[in-house]
């Protein structure tokens, strides 16, 4: 699988839209940057893509927007993911209605349990 490497100026801004709330993690993953609350994944950049993770019902919401794709690589799109549209990066609003959204959902779930060593 070719993983996309996202430039300098794509991981700053992921992390200038990732909420910000004290439950919230940002670590490196596979080259590319992810956003956490209680241990699971709600925001991924995948290369220059930002993805959320969303319920159905906001996935069928985000789908219906004009320039969204499934993220994640193309033979294996992460299912419970959406790309916001690139047109987003000069909308803060309604980029952040959107992380907003995902954190919400995701903090909704049970906390991740830590790999045991």
């Amino acid at each position: 699988m070719n993983i996309p490497k996202p430039s300098e100026a794509d991981k700053d801004y992921f992390r200038s839209i990732v909420p910000e709330d004290p439950r919230v993690e940002v670590k490196p993953m596979f080259g590319n940057v992810a956003a956490f609350v209680n241990g699971n994944m709600f925001m991924g950049l995948f290369g220059p893509d930002v993805g959320v993770r969303l319920d159905e019902n906001g996935r069928d919401e985000l789908t219906a927007v004009e320039g969204t794709s499934p993220f994640g690589p193309d033979d294996r799109p992460m299912r419970e993911y959406v790309t916001l549209p690139e047109a987003w990066r000069d909308d803060p609003k309604t980029t952040a209605e959107w992380t907003d959204r995902a954190l919400d959902h995701v903090a909704s779930m049970p906390p991740k349990e830590p790999k045991k060593k």
